[in-house]
């Protein structure tokens, strides 16, 4: 009998990282299928919509002062 494992899963590739006033990121990301969407490493925002773009994570950059989130355990 033949297996063939097939990965559902999607790896969002950082293409730009902002940086926050508070020295966190904002990470604009693109899927595998070409989306891109953003992701505050700080206050946790996270944004998948066909309106993302730099400017769209650039204005959240700009104003969000929460710190970076400590990295999950």
């Amino acid at each position: 009998m033949t297996f063939t494992v097939i990965s559902t899963s999607v790896v969002p590739v950082t293409v730009v990282s902002l940086p926050t006033q508070a020295g966190a990121a904002v990470l604009i990301e693109q899927d595998s299928d070409g989306s891109l969407s953003s992701v505050c490493t700080g206050c946790g925002e996270y944004a998948w919509t066909l309106r993302v773009t730099r400017s769209f994570a650039q204005e959240h950059a700009d104003t969000c002062i929460r710190p970076p989130r400590p990295a999950a355990a």
